[in-house]
C-alpha cells in the first residue's frame, strides 16, 4: 500500500474546522482507493505566536522538506498585527521551499450561484498560474527619511529570467496536460511596466516555440479583469506575475461563487508543495460550525492529484459537485442549510458511493 506523508497545519480561526472535514474526506477516498495518508500535525499560527513569540521554529523548514505535501487551513489572527504571521509563516514556507507556482483553478460548479448574469458552469472553467516567489512580494525596497514630510518608500519588483521562465514553462506544460482549449494567456502590463514585462513577454514567446500545439495570447491585467466578468469563457490557462496573480485570482474566486469554494496550491514541481483554501481564517465564525469546508476539501483533492493520485482527486471534485448541485442552499457561512461537519459528511459519503467508472 502506497503511503504519503502529509504535514497538516490547521492554523488559525476556522482553519482547524475546515481541515477536519478535509481530512475526513481524504480518509474516505484513501480507504476506498487503497493508499495510506500519514498525517503529522503542527500548531503554527497565531495562538503559538502569542504564547511563544515565534512564527516558525528554526527547525520547521527542514522538517517540512521531509513530507510529500503540506495541507494548510488558514493563517491570520485578530490579536496579531497583520503581516507578522503571513510573512513569518506563509511567505516563508513558500519562499524557502521554493514553491514557485501558485495554482488557482477557477471553476463554477453546478448548483452554485454565480454573480455573473447568464453564466453557467461551462462558461467558467479556467486556471491561473501565478509566479509565487518573486515580483513585489520579495520584500525588496526600503524607506528614506521615514516619518518626515520628505519620506520616500520604495518597493522593488524582482523578476529573474530563471524565475519567469520556470513559471511560464510550468504553465505551458499544465495547459498541455489539461488539454481543454490548449490556450495560454499571458497577463501583464507591457505598456507601463516596460522592464519587468518586457522580460515576461520575451520569455513567454521564446518558450512558446517549444509548444506549437498551444495557442498563445496576451492581455493587459486591466483588460483581464474586465473579461473575467464579461467573457470568462474566453480563458483556459493564464500565466502572470505574483502581484497581478494575487489580485485576479480573488476576482476569479468571486465569479466561481465565492471564497467558500476557492482552493489553491503552492507548487514546487521538484519538491514539497502546499495546498490550502483561499478564504482565510474568518475569525468571526470560529467555533460556530457554520463555515463552508468545500474550499479546504477541494484543496485536498488538488493535493492528491499533485501527488499522482489523479483518480482520487477527480473523485473528490465529483463528490463536491454532487453536494453543490443537490444539497447546499448557498456557499455562504451560516447559509448552507448544513453545518460544517454535515457538509464534510456529505462529501465523504459521495466519495464512498460514486461509481469509479465515471471518474476514469
Amino acid at each position: 500500500m502506497k503511503t504519503y506523508k502529509i504535514a497538516v497545519i490547521p492554523g488559525d480561526g476556522t482553519g482547524p474546522e475546515v481541515i477536519r472535514e478535509g481530512v475526513k474526506v481524504l480518509d474516505a477516498v484513501s480507504h476506498r482507493l487503497g493508499f495510506k495518508l500519514d498525517y503529522t500535525y503542527y500548531d503554527f499560527g497565531g495562538e503559538r505566536y502569542l504564547r511563544t513569540g515565534e512564527t516558525l521554529p528554526d527547525s520547521a523548514i527542514e522538517e517540512l522538506k521531509k513530507f510529500d505535501a503540506i495541507y494548510l487551513g488558514a493563517i491570520g489572527h485578530p490579536q496579531v498585527k497583520p503581516g507578522i504571521l503571513e510573512k513569518g509563516i506563509l511567505l516563508r514556507i513558500r519562499f524557502e521551499l521554493d514553491q514557485y507556482v501558485n495554482l488557482r483553478p477557477v471553476k463554477l460548479y453546478p448548483g452554485v450561484d454565480c454573480p455573473l448574469k447568464d453564466k453557467k458552469p461551462e462558461d467558467i472553467d479556467f486556471v491561473v498560474v501565478r509566479e509565487n516567489t518573486e515580483g513585489l512580494y520579495t520584500g525588496s525596497g526600503g524607506f528614506l527619511k521615514k516619518g518626515t514630510p520628505d519620506e520616500v518608500a520604495i518597493q522593488v519588483s524582482i523578476n529573474t529570467r530563471k524565475g519567469v521562465e520556470r513559471c511560464i514553462r510550468y504553465a505551458f506544460e499544465y495547459c498541455r496536460k489539461r488539454n481543454k482549449n490548449k490556450k495560454l494567456t499571458l497577463c501583464g502590463k507591457t505598456n507601463v511596466l516596460t522592464f519587468a514585462f518586457d522580460l515576461w513577454e520575451r520569455t513567454f514567446y521564446e518558450v512558446a516555440k517549444e509548444y506549437p500545439d498551444i495557442t498563445t495570447d496576451y492581455a493587459h491585467v486591466d483588460a483581464i479583469t474586465m473579461w473575467f466578468v464579461k467573457n470568462p469563457e474566453w480563458f483556459d490557462v493564464i500565466v502572470t506575475d505574483n502581484m497581478f496573480g494575487d489580485i485576479i485570482t480573488d476576482l476569479g474566486a468571486m465569479i466561481q461563487g465565492g471564497m467558500g469554494i476557492a482552493a489553491g496550491g503552492n507548487i514546487n514541481p521538484e519538491g514539497v508543495s502546499m495546498f490550502e483554501p483561499i478564504g482565510g481564517s474568518a475569525p468571526k465564525y470560529t467555533g460556530k460550525g457554520v463555515i463552508n469546508p468545500l474550499a479546504a476539501i477541494c484543496a485536498a483533492g488538488m493535493m492528491l492529484e499533485n501527488l499522482g493520485e489523479e483518480l482520487a482527486g477527480k473523485l473528490i471534485e465529483r463528490a463536491v459537485m454532487e453536494v453543490t448541485s443537490k444539497h447546499l442552499k448557498s456557499l455562504a457561512a451560516g447559509k448552507m442549510g448544513y453545518s460544517t461537519a454535515e457538509v464534510g459528511d456529505l462529501v465523504a459519503k459521495y466519495v464512498t458511493e460514486l461509481p469509479l467508472k465515471l471518474e476514469s
